[in-house]
């Protein structure tokens, strides 16, 4: 008896994979391990074929050709952890059936309500049934829905041979949501000619254009002298970073922007009067505007080394990823097949920028095109999240269809 894509989506948020920025290793938490054997077990009995997990915690695995006719071999892949940004342990699951419209009590004893009246997009989803958390953790669909629909997939078709289709690579990965979900993936093991992400989020979301994305740590050095004493000689640390920042943009923050507007975003900030380290990440879809940023981040450090001192500021910039728009060109069929797919299934196609990145932007640069498709899920890494059942489902069927494509047409 085949497993519903609800019941493997609540056995995988049941495991803890919160991931962990500013780690050397990969994974960046060992925890991540724990559903990763259980995924590569899982696939090892549903009969899919070179199943392996590696040292780093990725899986692999591959469902082969029913179709004797030459098919571009097709990826999909997932990662397993969640975002630093908010607790996943202990997620408890809630099924509201046949959400009526109204606001959703998540925690009677906290009184916290997911309400139409802050997200108006939950009305699309009136009759349906809706999973939240309670409030105290993030509920994981960011990637688990990717995870949970792959492999319901994988099951379907491994049991159904019947139906034709070309090889199928899966991977699941760790550490996407702290930018390195891409560094140990064997692309040349994995096999794959092209691969969608299943990482975006509500039904329909298809992407090929994301963000250029840095991170900047800034440290800013002081003098701390006793307050009495100080005319002159005290340096502080703390209201120079409040100079950096003043020197940025004020509406280039993320709080202002949207589409492909790019953004400077203060994601930390810690010290005292003699050393602040402020954290920033730095995005933009256009080229161009990308190395002008990190520019004018360059020439704030250097106005204020000018003022304050040699040595004062100290500019760390490291590029994370780039737009993986130019690579995804030569092979639109990827998102024109999808596009296919979605109108055929009843799915409205919403083809948009990413204000992020997925682990399919690092793969395009690594020899392997890699466009985004949606799992269902809305706010992800907070509190508010939430995914309709139903969309997880329809997921399933999109990328059943897809595979069914790739033999029909390619």
């Amino acid at each position: 008896m085949e497993t519903t894509v609800l019941e493997r989506f609540l056995r995988y948020i049941a495991v803890d994979t919160q991931s962990e920025d500013e780690k050397e290793t990969i994974p960046s938490t060992q925890k991540q391990f724990d559903l990763a054997r259980m995924l590569a077990d899982e696939l090892r009995e549903m009969g899919a074929e070179d199943v392996r997990l590696d040292e780093h915690a990725y899986v692999y695995g591959a469902i082969p050709a029913t179709t004797d006719k030459p098919v571009p071999v097709l990826g999909l892949i997932a990662h397993m952890d969640t975002a630093p940004a908010f607790s996943g342990t202990g997620v408890r699951p809630q099924i509201i059936r046949g959400y009526d419209g109204g606001d959703i009590l998540m925690n009677p004893e906290t009184g916290l309500t997911l309400s139409p009246a802050a997200y108006p997009e939950m009305l699309r989803y009136k009759g349906q049934d809706l999973i939240t958390t309670d409030g105290t953790t993030l509920l994981g669909a960011d990637d688990k829905a990717g995870v949970a629909e792959i492999m319901a997939l994988a099951e379907y078709l491994l049991s159904h041979p019947e139906i034709p289709h070309g090889a199928i690579k899966i991977a699941f990965t760790p550490d996407e949501e702290v930018g390195h979900g891409a560094d140990a993936f064997d692309v040349k093991g994995f096999g794959a000619d092209v691969a969608y992400t299943v990482d975006g989020g509500e039904l329909g979301e298809l992407e090929y254009e994301n963000f250029n994305a840095a991170s900047a740590k800034v440290k800013v050095h002081g003098l701390s002298i006793h307050p009495g004493s100080s005319k002159g000689r005290m340096k502080n640390a703390i209201l120079m970073a409040m100079e950096f920042h003043s020197l940025l943009p004020v509406f280039e923050n993320p709080m202002y922007t949207e589409g492909y507007e790019g953004f400077y975003h203060l994601n930390g900030i810690s010290g005292d009067v003699e050393l602040t380290v402020m954290d920033y990440i730095v995005r933009d879809h256009d080229m161009e505007k990308f190395l002008a940023k990190k520019e004018q981040m360059q020439k704030a450090a250097e106005y204020l080394n000018q003022k304050y001192g040699a040595g004062t500021i100290e500019l760390i910039i490291k590029d994370s990823y780039f737009n993986m728009k130019e690579l995804i060109l030569p092979h639109m069929y990827l998102i024109d097949l999808a596009k296919e797919a979605m109108e055929e299934l009843g799915i409205q196609p919403l083809i948009s920028p990413i204000r992020g990145g997925t682990d399919g932007a690092r793969l395009c640069y690594m020899g392997l095109p890699c466009p985004n498709l949606c799992t269902g899920g809305h706010n992800f890494h907070g509190k508010f999240e939430y995914i309709p059942i139903q969309s997880m489902e329809k997921m399933v069927e999109l990328l059943l269809k897809i595979t069914q494509k790739f033999a029909e047409k390619l």
